[in-house]
């Protein structure tokens, strides 16, 4: 007999800053989201991890589907996880972020209908909880 699990479980996701170093003020890469929930906004590259990687293998897989960016190297930023970030269902987000020193091409894959570079001083309206996790990531890397 299968075992019932009786308790609701969330669904975890990455989020993936890549900020640009190499002028200033410093650039951040973000997606278009193609799809709802906050269709058309801008966004973190991201979403949910699959059943079988790592953290950080979601979150390098994520980035590469989402702009064509490839990275050796991630690191873990801190987990979001506060009810109500997600309005499809109970949402936790393990962010990383990424540190490129000269421009790197991007291209709009998967379910990104855009991805382009900001500067942090000028970023757009953004989806999900993402100005939270932007804000710590800059002020714990830039």
């Amino acid at each position: 007999m299968a075992y019932t699990y009786p308790y609701p479980r969330p669904a975890v996701t990455v989020d993936i800053l890549v900020f640009d170093i190499s002028i200033k003020p410093q650039k951040l890469l973000l997606i278009q989201r193609k799809n709802p929930p906050f269709e058309n906004c801008w966004a973190l590259p991201g979403g949910f991890i699959e059943m079988n990687e790592t953290l950080i293998e979601s979150a390098l897989r994520e980035l590469k589907e989402e702009t064509g960016l490839v990275l050796n190297q991630l690191e873990q930023l801190h987990t979001f996880g506060d009810p109500g970030r997600d309005p499809r269902h109970r949402t936790i987000s393990v962010a990383f972020v990424g540190l490129i020193s000269a421009p790197e091409p991007i291209f709009a894959g998967d379910d990104a209908a855009n991805a382009s570079w900001f500067s942090i001083e000028n970023l757009p309206e953004l989806a999900f909880d993402h100005d939270k996790i932007i804000q710590q990531g800059i002020d714990q890397y830039l």
